[in-house]
């Protein structure tokens, strides 16, 4: 089956998210492990796509195996210190990598995270700088909540997102950072749904295993159904939200890390969709 563009994915549509298997995954079985699952396309961390360009094997190689199994690349993770007045030169090489990626293979989103440094105004001012260079790529960005930074949960982002003021700009809504923030179904009702630019699945156990909030976020998640979170109430506030975004699974157990891809991304995808009332593919 030929790729898909990253551009026409939506809410019918399942993506892995990179941080699903290791950080540096096998690039042929993290890609196989997405085409296993049914996902229309996959995510890529920036930092193991500079391995790639480093190794010779992107953009070239990468956009062949991308074709061979009939996947797209449709997200770029992640950008952190865009809101910081002092901006390193190390942040504007990743800047400059997202973009290179996004110009390669068409890619849909960027995903951006905090904090930031200031006012909700500043904040809004730098997220719009961010958006309009990101527009330049035909990129959407997506401003991930975490409740361990200044921008804590979806109505913060939101705020963050309103005072920037542009179409491209919007929110990236996490379960994880949902059900261990704020944890507020009304919340994620009430965003437009046109700002909701990207969503991450996974589930967990309420009590945390690890009471390191970012430790456990990277390495304790569950496959949807596996854990205790309110999935079904979480895609029922987002349908009710008009969200059109794809779903993306991101599942960050370090129990599958050295492990063969396929068998993860295949039971997260097939968990997700007992949730959304979708079929398991043949």
């Amino acid at each position: 089956m030929p790729a898909r563009h990253p551009h026409d994915l939506d809410s019918n549509d399942l993506v892995l998210s990179h941080f699903t298997l290791g950080r540096h995954h096998d690039i042929e079985d993290r890609v196989r492990a997405s085409a296993a699952a049914g996902c229309a396309g996959l995510g890529l961390y920036v930092g193991h796509y500079r391995r790639l360009e480093h190794s010779g094997f992107a953009p070239g190689g990468l956009a062949e195996l991308l074709e061979q199994h009939g996947q797209c690349l449709a997200e770029i993770e992640v950008l952190r210190g865009w809101a910081d007045p002092a901006t390193t030169t190390d942040y504007l090489e990743v800047e400059a990598t997202a973009w290179r990626m996004a110009d390669a293979f068409g890619c849909r989103y960027v995903q951006a995270i905090g904090p930031y440094v200031g006012s909700i105004t500043d904040a809004g001012r730098a997220y719009g700088g961010l958006c309009d260079r990101a527009a330049d790529h035909d990129l959407v960005v997506g401003l991930e909540f975490l409740p361990f930074t200044n921008i804590f949960s979806a109505a913060d982002a939101l705020a963050v997102v309103e005072a920037a003021g542009r179409d491209n700009g919007g929110i990236c809504v996490d379960i994880w950072h949902h059900q261990r923030g704020a944890a507020d179904l009304d919340m994620i009702r009430s965003i437009p749904g046109e700002r909701v630019t990207g969503i991450q699945i996974s589930d967990g156990p309420i009590i945390p295993d690890d009471d390191d909030y970012y430790e456990d976020c990277l390495r304790n998640r569950r496959p949807p159904g596996e854990g205790e979170f309110d999935l079904a109430g979480f895609v029922e506030a987002l349908r009710d939200a008009g969200a059109n975004a794809p779903w993306s699974l991101e599942v960050c157990d370090e129990e599958v890390w050295d492990t063969d891809g396929r068998a993860h991304a295949v039971r997260c995808a097939n968990g997700l969709r007992a949730f959304l009332d979708r079929p398991e593919p043949a």
